[in-house]
Order: structure tokens, then sequence, then C-alpha cells
């Protein structure tokens, strides 16, 4: 069966009407395939869809995932009634996927939208926080315990420095000798990057409902304006802090170089990017947040973007079997350009403390 065949059976089997005109492949993201499915309504009106067939090697318990985000968005949709939601199509027999030989389906529906994978303007940035800010409060009531942990230790800090050590310590290609600089750096920084996860541990920092990959391309915005109209891409939805959402947003948004960059002199902090999602962020969440929550917000951009580098130079040591490379040195690059990032965001600690307080007064006093 071709592609087309298999994708308008797909469509059957969840259930939708109409008449099946065919596809186009939408190339975002790196891990599923996805396509526009179009048909033509039993009403006489044209109606597209998304398919898309699930990674199943990086998502290995793709069925609870799907629970999980059938769970949340279900929950969402409750409290939107007629606003725009994420909806995940079901089976006839109630399912949120297809299993078909080595293939996982799902379907949901499709949202006209625009996507930003770089931007400067303080707008869209301000709109990207209130987007996983309001993420957040939708799921505030959320019963955490209903979730499945689909990626045990994905934000562990601890767990990603052992695996660290572990990978020094194999040293399989004898790289090690070539990144000490890199390793001595993060090891000098390893009470502080762990610190929120030992919080956890000792029931500092609460568990909720975290996005966990909160770049704004994962936030669709309005075709006509600048309003963030929903969060996307909910395959890492599962327990976690809030500083993992906030901190992992502020590393890929307010960095001033690309994540990549063969030049780390250059990366560092944009405090402008820090401040406009800072104030979208808090003003939808300052009234639901613990103090401690809030007071490990700026710590949280250092301890995100410290453990993508040690995961980066890990994957280097270890001869780059998780993330795909462009060229022999991408992984190094990449730590490189975080460390440089982290070191940078050490510097302007104070000011990015001085930030979160004015932004979580400002939002307090609105609510008041």
């Amino acid at each position: 069966m071709d592609l087309n065949d298999k994708l308008a059976e797909v469509s059957r089997l969840f259930c939708v009407d109409g008449t099946y005109l065919g596809y186009e492949t939408i190339c975002i993201g790196n891990v599923n395939k996805t396509y526009e499915v179009k048909f033509r309504m039993p009403d006489g009106s044209l109606k597209s869809f998304l398919i898309q067939n699930v990674n199943t090697y990086a998502f290995r318990n793709p069925i609870q995932l799907m629970e999980n985000i059938d769970k949340v968005t279900e929950h969402i949709r409750k409290k939107k009634p007629g606003q725009v939601a994420l909806h995940f199509h079901h089976t006839a027999d109630r399912k949120t996927y297809i299993i078909d030989g080595d293939n996982f389906w799902r379907m949901t529906n499709y949202i006209p939208s625009k996507t930003y994978s770089t931007v400067a303007d303080p707008e869209i940035i301000h709109n990207a926080g209130v987007a996983f800010g309001e993420f957040q409060v939708q799921l505030a009531d959320f019963e955490i315990n209903q979730l499945y942990e689909t990626i045990p230790d994905f934000h562990n800090t601890v767990a990603r420095y052992d695996q660290l050590a572990r990978a020094v310590e194999e040293n399989p290609l004898g790289r090690v000798e070539k990144v000490q600089d890199e390793l001595d750096y993060l090891l000098s920084v390893r009470q502080e990057a762990c610190r929120m996860t030992e919080m956890m541990r000792a029931g500092e920092l609460p568990l909720r409902v975290t996005h966990n990959d909160t770049k704004i391309n994962n936030v669709l915005f309005s075709p006509i304006d600048k309003r963030a109209m929903v969060v996307v891409d909910l395959d890492t939805v599962m327990p976690g802090l809030v500083g993992h959402d906030f901190g992992d947003a502020i590393r890929f948004a307010a960095n001033k170089v690309e994540e990549d960059s063969k030049e780390p002199e250059k990366a560092g902090v944009n405090l402008d990017v820090f401040r406009a999602f800072a104030e979208g962020f808090l003003e939808m969440t300052a009234h639901t947040l613990t103090q401690a929550e809030i007071d490990t917000l700026a710590l949280s951009c250092v301890t995100l973007t410290v453990e993508l580098a040690t995961r980066f130079l890990a994957d280097y040591i270890l001869g780059d079997p998780y993330f795909h490379i462009a060229y022999p040195d991408h992984n190094l690059v990449r730590t490189r350009c975080q460390i440089a990032l982290a070191k940078d965001m050490q510097r302007n600690m104070s000011s990015m403390e001085e930030i979160i307080c004015a932004c979580t007064d400002a939002a307090r006093k609105q609510k008041e």
C-alpha cells in the first residue's frame, strides 16, 4: 500500500467522514513524520487534519505518551470551551493511536497558524511566555499522578552528570583528552546546576505538569496578528519542575547566537528577550507559583543550559550516538556554545533575579 492509500486508511480508522483528497508532507520537527491530509466534508467544506507517524525509537513507550497527551489535552479543552485547542482524534474503540506493524499513527486537528524558530520581536516573545504560562495554569489542578514519566530522568541534572561521568570513564574514542577545559568547567558548577534537583528531592520544589520542550516554535501564533493561540508538541509532557520549562525557554530564545554557533565568544543571554518572556510567563503564573519556585527561575536558566552541555559533551565523548550531527565536532561545538551561554548567565544572575522580582511584583499587583 502506498503512502497516499495508507493515509486515507488511517483517516478512516480515526472516524473522519468525507472524501479524502490527498496529502502534503509537513517539514516540522526532527523526530516524527507529519502529513497534512485534506478532505471534502459531507457539507461540501474543505478541511485539513494532521497525521503523524510517531518515531518509536525516540519514544519507546508511545502508548503511555499518548495517554499522557490525551488526558492533558482533554483537560485543557474543558478549560477553553469554544477556543482554539489541540485535539487528538479517537478510533471507534476510543484509542488516540493506531498500531500498524512498526508504524504508530495519531491524528489531530489542523490549526492554521504561524510559527517562529528565531524571533527578536518582544511582543511575540512576551506572548510565547503567556502561552507557556497559561499552559502551566490550565494544568495547575491536574492530578499529576495520572501521568507516566515517559522519559525517566529527562531533566534530572544529577543523573545527567552521572551519565557524563560514565562517558568519561568509557572514553571509547580517546576524546576526553580534547575536552578537559569543558569538563573542568562543568564539574566546577555541578553543585549549582544540581541544586534544583536536590531541592525537588527534599520536597522544597513541587512537581507540576510540565511541557519539557518549551522552544518558541512549539507555540502556534495567529496568522493575522502576534497573538499566541496554543502550545503544541506535547510528546514530553510529564511531571517536572516549573523551572524546567522556564529555563529551557530562555536557553533557547534568549541566546544571542544559535545553540551550535562556532563563535561561542558571541554567545550570551539577551536580557531584553529574558524580560519579555518573563513578563508574559509570570503574568500568568505569579499567583500560582511558590516563593521557592520564583526564587529559582533565574537559576533554572543556568541549570538547563549546563544540563544540555553535559548531554552534548557526553554524546561527543561516546561518538555521537544520540544527537544528529552535521560534521565530526558538531556536539563539541554545541557544548562550547552552551558553556559560554551559561557563563554569561552566571555573570548576569543578579540582573535576571531583579527582572524576575519586578515581573512577579507587577503581575501580582495586576491581580489585586
